[in-house]
């Protein structure tokens, strides 16, 4: 009988016992603040169409608050072009724009981006870089 109480008490401790390792919480990651520029400009800007057909060949450059460079993974031009077109039926004309856009993994854009908004970029016309992608 007392072997008996004894067997069971040591199965009770040994089921008894157990032990749970603590785990710190994981950090919740929180990414830098990043600054995306392309030749001195940065953010939203109004720029002459001189301007826009020189730095439109320049490398897009991405950094944080303490200047440290980052590489582009990808990002996405739009160009809105203003234009007019004539109403058929009534002759008058009517302000239009058309909207062209294009992923890009590579910086500066394709060249045939650069010679096309050099060559057609008039006043009015909008440039956007979005959703823009930044590699450590």
């Amino acid at each position: 009988m007392k072997h008996t109480q004894f067997f069971t008490a040591v199965l009770f401790c040994l089921f008894s016992l157990q032990a749970n390792a603590q785990t710190k919480p994981v950090a919740k990651f929180k990414p830098p603040k990043l600054t995306t520029m392309l030749g001195e400009f940065k953010d939203s800007t109004g720029i002459t169409k001189e301007t826009a057909a020189q730095i439109i060949g320049l490398p897009l450059k991405i950094y944080d608050a303490a200047k440290k460079t980052y590489s582009v993974a990808n990002y996405q031009l739009a160009y809105k072009k203003t234009g007019i077109r004539e109403d058929e039926i009534t002759g008058k004309l009517i302000p239009t724009s058309t909207l062209s856009y294009q992923l890009f993994t590579e910086t500066p854009v394709s060249p045939i981006w650069i010679k096309t908004i050099r060559a057609q970029i008039k006043s009015g016309d909008e440039l956007y870089f979005f959703e823009v992608v930044a590699k450590d």
